[in-house]
């Protein structure tokens, strides 16, 4: 039995998260929580679908221990996305909270389950979430993850876009963060070369990639379905690496390292394994311009994920 517990299914990124799981046919048990009611609708529109996946709908509180007990992974996508006018501060105590409600039953139903965060801000929620686990002392840093999967979707795809080549070809990693000057990707790791120009408009637009399809969305919403995409890539890897037991499954992700000097967690290439993380991989070897990326990303990260720390350790004093 393999069973996927999605957290915040009804939502933007939830829904669609949901059906790509439910097309992955290692999923034997697909668990849709939300506070919203909707959640039992969706969980009944995605069981008609002919793959092997029984898909139930928890609602509410009082549901969440059965959306959770047995689960094999935990995938948070729960939260609300910034809306226009809103402040970073404003977006971070709503969902640190709400990641810290769903961290605390996961910690107390399943404790061995992986979870893969996608709330954000995952440079502080991943972090809060580890408070939460180390609190009740089942913390296992090899079990956590920040999904940072679509900073990577993202950069694959524009310079294939540039270099007018296969999307499947085309391999960048991404590391640091997942937001803004914290997301450095390592574009000369990708086997291209770049004029200066097509360098800097690269990475801002890899940085900032969000805020595009905000614009787009003309402040209706924010990257829901390529997030999706991106956080049913990541589990497919967990469950290829610890269900079917696939050797040299690697993804850049979001999770406690000493890879760089002073920070607790960083996004590297990660090899994952039966028990999550089997080999966290150092920080490739960077050129000037990524070095000087690197340390304008080293105080807002080390900001971050304090403040996710403070967040926990606040609620609890």
């Amino acid at each position: 039995m393999v069973k996927v517990a999605v957290l915040g299914a009804a939502g933007g990124i939830g829904q669609p998260l949901s059906l790509l799981l439910k097309g992955n046919t290692t999923v034997t048990e697909l668990a849709l929580y939300d506070v919203a009611p909707i959640v039992v609708g969706v969980a009944a529109d995605l069981s008609h679908i002919n793959t092997p996946a029984k898909v139930t709908g928890y609602k509410g509180d009082d549901e969440l221990e059965a959306a959770l007990k047995g689960a094999h992974v935990v995938v948070i996508p729960a939260g609300i996305p910034r809306k226009p006018g809103m402040t970073r501060d404003d977006l971070f105590k709503i969902n640190a909270g709400i990641v810290k409600t769903l961290a605390t039953a996961a910690a107390k139903y399943c404790p061995k389950a992986f979870l893969a965060i996608i709330s954000n801000p995952v440079n502080s929620t991943v972090p809060i979430a580890a408070e939460v686990f180390k609190a009740a002392g089942v913390h296992d840093p090899k079990r956590i993850f920040g999904v940072t999967t679509l900073d990577i979707t993202r950069a694959n795809t524009f310079v294939s876009e540039l270099k007018k080549v296969d999307t499947s070809k085309t391999s960048v990693p991404v590391i640091g963060g997942h937001s803004g000057v914290t997301i450095i990707p390592i574009l000369s790791a990708s086997g291209h070369s770049f004029s200066d120009s097509e360098r800097e408009a690269l990475t801002q637009r890899i940085q900032y990639g969000g805020d595009e399809v905000v614009k787009a969305k003309d402040g209706a919403g924010s990257a829901t379905l390529s997030m999706a995409y991106a956080g049913a890539r990541f589990v497919e890897s967990l469950l290829d690496a610890s269900v079917n037991k696939k050797s040299g499954v690697k993804e850049c992700t979001y999770v406690q390292s000493d890879a760089v000097k002073g920070l607790e967690y960083f996004s590297t290439v990660v090899e994952l394994g039966a028990d999550g993380a089997s080999k966290i991989h150092p920080v490739p070897t960077l050129d000037a311009h990524e070095q000087k990326l690197l340390d304008a990303a080293i105080p807002e990260l080390k900001s971050n994920i304090q403040k996710g720390i403070d967040f926990v350790k606040g609620a609890s004093s």
